[in-house]
C-alpha cells in the first residue's frame, strides 16, 4: 500500500469511470448515496435496455479528468439533463434542476467496483413489459 492510499479513509473512497471509446474520464472522491435501478421510459430509452443503475453523489466529489469538451448535454425532460460523450454516446450523468448538490452517475460506467449494492427498483409501474423483475429487492411504482 502506498502513502496516498494508506491516507485514504472509507469516506475519501476514489473511484474512476469513463465512456466506451475511453476519451471522457472521471473521478469520484467520497461515498456514493444509494444505487437503484430506474426504469422509466427515459432511461430505457437513453441505455437501450430494460433499466438504468445510478447511484447519486455530491457534486463537489465529481470531476472530469479527460474529455470534458467532448462532454454534451440533452434535456431529456422539463427538470433533468443527461450527459453523454459525443463520440460514442455513452450516457454517463444525470443531472437535475431541482437538486444542484448532487448528481446521478450511471454506475456501468464506472471502471471500478462501486462497493454498494442495489437498493432497489424505482418507476416500476412503466418497466418494460417483457422484462420480469425476479431479485426481491423493494419496487416502486414511482420514486419512494
Amino acid at each position: 500500500m502506498d502513502a496516498a492510499e494508506s491516507m485514504t479513509t472509507p469516506e475519501e473512497n476514489i473511484m474512476t469511470g469513463s465512456c466506451l471509446c475511453g476519451a471522457v474520464r472521471y473521478q469520484i472522491i467520497g461515498r456514493l448515496g444509494p444505487m437503484g435501478h430506474c426504469h422509466c421510459n427515459l432511461c430505457r430509452k437513453a441505455h437501450g435496455a430494460a433499466f438504468a443503475t445510478f447511484a447519486d453523489v455530491r457534486r463537489e466529489h465529481f470531476r472530469w479528468l479527460d474529455g470534458e469538451a467532448l462532454v454534451k448535454r440533452f434535456q431529456s425532460s422539463r427538470n433533468a439533463q443527461r450527459l453523454f460523450c459525443a463520440n460514442c454516446g455513452s450516457h454517463l450523468v444525470w443531472e437535475s434542476d431541482l437538486d444542484t448538490e448532487r448528481i446521478a452517475i450511471v454506475i456501468a460506467t464506472l471502471d471500478d467496483d462501486p462497493i454498494g449494492r442495489p437498493a432497489g427498483h424505482i418507476f416500476v409501474a412503466s418497466k418494460a413489459p417483457w422484462f420480469e423483475i425476479t431479485d426481491g429487492l423493494p419496487q416502486h411504482d414511482a420514486l419512494p
